[in-house]
């Protein structure tokens, strides 16, 4: 697999398709850093790390409203590994005008578009979620 980021959200965005209520995926580090600020900002339900004998796998609750559509309209990877996409902190990304995210990896870890900007630090604009 090439890009392991872009599978995640690929699965993600299979499972709200049919409306499944949970999504199982191959973890790692910065896969978990997505889930948890995907499960900070209101996105899922719930992250749990299950262990196996590979490396575990991240079960992430998805979430939906009362009226059983998604609360994630769209996922887009940015950053791909044939064309790397950086920001600095002055000129991160808006999506959708401030309504959904960007997630950024940074020396400081992964963040928010608006974390980053807090902290005047940029780096690869992994994704935008709305």
């Amino acid at each position: 697999m090439t890009d392991p980021i872009a599978d995640m959200l690929t699965r993600i965005r299979n499972a709200l398709m049919v409306k499944k209520e949970t999504v199982e995926i191959p973890s790692s580090n910065m896969k978990k850093a997505i889930a948890d600020i995907l499960l900070k900002e209101g996105y899922v339900k719930d992250v749990k790390l299950v262990e196996d004998d590979h490396n575990g796998k991240l079960v992430v609750t998805l979430k939906y409203t009362d009226s059983h559509k998604s609360v994630i309209s769209g996922l887009q990877r940015v950053s791909k590994p044939g064309l790397r996409t950086y920001s600095g902190a002055d000129n991160m990304p808006k999506v959708l005008g401030g309504y959904g995210i960007a997630i950024v990896s940074t020396n400081k870890g992964i963040l928010t578009d608006k974390q980053a900007k807090a902290q005047n630090v940029g780096g690869e604009v992994l994704c935008y979620v709305w």
